[in-house]
């Protein structure tokens, strides 16, 4: 179903190829998982298995690549992408790319109408479509409306309807809250039944029961392993580690050198002091904060009080109105109520919403050349450095990987002197490593007296880092404290729709400190050996 052959690929001034020589067979009915370090080349693989690679998307590539039957790259003529797209269902790492129309119905059923599909035949199976992933209520509203997890849900069902004979899915779970993104994993351990598919994801820990193959790709983009999921991260976990990728929880014990979470929780040394930093001024205060989007209440009202020095989580499910609230406190939504404060900068969830140049360096100068700053070349090395660019720099940002663009944007606003930094989804598309890095910038930029406010679906992210967790609910706040706190309060937690991810469910029933055993086991990760944990370190 799907042959590969010497596929190396380069994209325009980059210093090395993405890909390199990679070979890859999948057969009919097989379902591949497909991982890697941020910047491997998992994305650009479904790229070129969808035609887009180089046919849209301007690439030097070359090898020998053949998908359902049809010649994609090299010898002789290659079939276009509208034809391909017949038997390829493509879902990209990020719906907005792919959503086109102004309702979830006409989004759908589009493309049954270019298939002909008779008219009495295309409303039952649209509607059987958003049921599969959980948005059987998103059937009434506009695309524009929905939110990050949302429009993930709705371009899935609009890939499913079609009854694609291939599968490719670029981190179908990325922007879902954990209990949606089993609920759509589910939905694609269905749909995957009978077709051959080959799927990226980081969230291993999350999903629930995986593909039968995995394929991991190394940093220079080639394949490092290829075999069965289970036997790869029963006998390969530390190496995998090293390479950056995340892993479910018993294969992330075994490879931090633990038999169970019990053990890991015992080995754990509660940090002394106080849980939180003592805090500091308010730099941004939210009050009675609403917003109103589509005739509908989507945030309000919502009390805020963002402090200098602290890292404050914002928790909640798809479409409670995490963004919209970040949005309104950077000035940029239209909203009721009072913001007040010192200056804020905003890092999006869709970093190619704010870039402003063609390379990296000049993306991450910009700001302090505005601001008139005479070290702006120093400034931006700088990032480059603290977020793990430097061999990008001189690469055009809209050409990155999703990973590698969060983090360009994440980088570009940190360089600017904000009182407040707002980051929505900083984590998307990280692998372990990359991750860090984004983890470990956004504390230093608190500890260096700034207030950060940080939307995620990352529980563990929430865990690790911030001061402060607030849960939101249709808007409105259920409740705030300490991650440690917050994420042991299972009474908030299904209030809030939420549910812990695998690892976080077995650090609670250990009765821990929630910060110092994932500190124990980021220690053991660590301690492993390999050139990549080495550079993060």
């Amino acid at each position: 179903m799907i042959r590969v052959r010497g596929l190396t690929v380069r994209y325009p001034r980059a210093a090395r190829p993405v890909l390199d020589g990679l070979d890859l067979d999948v057969a009919a009915g097989e379902q591949v998982l497909l991982v890697g370090p941020s910047g491997a080349g998992k994305s650009t693989v479904l790229r070129v298995l969808a035609g887009v690679v180089p046919q849209s998307i301007g690439a030097q590539a070359r090898g020998e690549v053949r998908v359902a039957g049809m010649p994609v790259l090299g010898g002789g003529d290659v079939v276009g992408v509208p034809t391909l797209a017949r038997e390829v269902g493509v879902l990209t790492q990020d719906p907005a790319d792919q959503l086109v129309l102004p309702t979830v119905l006409d989004e759908v059923a589009f493309g049954l109408e270019n298939r002909a599909v008779p008219r009495h035949l295309i409303g039952p199976r649209v509607e059987r479509a958003l049921a599969l992933v959980g948005a059987a209520g998103l059937a009434g509203r506009r695309t524009s409306e929905l939110s990050g997890g949302e429009g993930q849900r709705v371009a899935l069902a609009a890939v499913l309807v079609a009854d694609p004979s291939v599968l490719l899915l670029d981190e179908p779970t990325a922007l879902l809250d954990p209990v949606g993104a089993r609920q759509v994993a589910d939905a694609v351990r269905a749909a995957r039944h009978g077709r051959a598919c080959v799927m990226v994801e980081h969230r291993l820990d999350e999903i629930g029961g995986l593909p039968g193959r995995i394929v991991v790709l190394d940093e220079q983009g080639r394949v490092r392993v290829d075999g069965p999921t289970d036997a790869v991260l029963a006998e390969r976990s530390a190496e995998l580690v090293a390479l950056g990728c995340w892993l479910p929880a018993s294969a992330e014990l075994r490879a931090a050198g633990f038999d169970s979470a019990s053990q890991a929780a015992a080995a754990a040394r509660p940090a002394g002091g106080p849980v939180a930093p003592p805090a500091g001024e308010v730099v941004l205060r939210a009050r009675s904060v609403r917003v109103d989007r589509g005739g509908r209440r989507v945030v309000g009202p919502v009390d805020l009080a963002v402090r200098r020095g602290r890292v404050t989580a914002v928790l909640g499910v798809n479409g409670s109105g995490k963004s919209s609230l970040l949005l309104a406190l950077a000035g940029l939504l239209p909203s009721a109520g009072e913001v007040s404060g010192g200056s804020v900068g905003m890092a999006f969830q869709h970093p190619e919403h704010q870039f402003l140049t063609r390379s990296v360096r000049a993306e991450l100068a910009y700001g302090p050349q505005a601001a008139g700053l005479p070290d702006a070349s120093a400034i931006a090395d700088r990032a480059l450095l603290d977020l793990g660019l430097r061999g990008l720099a001189e690469q055009d940002p809209f050409r990155l990987s999703g990973g590698q663009q969060r983090r360009v944007s994440l980088a570009a606003i940190a360089v600017c002197d904000h009182d407040v930094l707002l980051a929505d989804e900083p984590t998307f598309g990280q692998d372990r490593l990359t991750g860090a890095l984004v983890a470990r910038t956004l504390r230093r930029l608190a500890d260096e007296g700034r207030g950060v406010v940080v939307v995620t679906h990352d529980l563990r992210l929430a865990a690790a880092l911030a001061d402060e967790v607030v849960v939101l609910r249709d808007g409105r706040v259920l409740g705030s404290g300490p991650p440690g706190r917050v994420l042991a309060d299972t009474a908030l937690l299904r209030r809030a729709g939420l549910a812990l991810p695998p690892l976080l469910a077995a650090w609670r029933s250990t009765g821990a400190d929630l910060q110092a055993f994932l500190a124990t086991l980021d220690e053991g990760v660590r301690r492993l050996p390999g050139p990549a944990l080495e550079a993060a370190r």
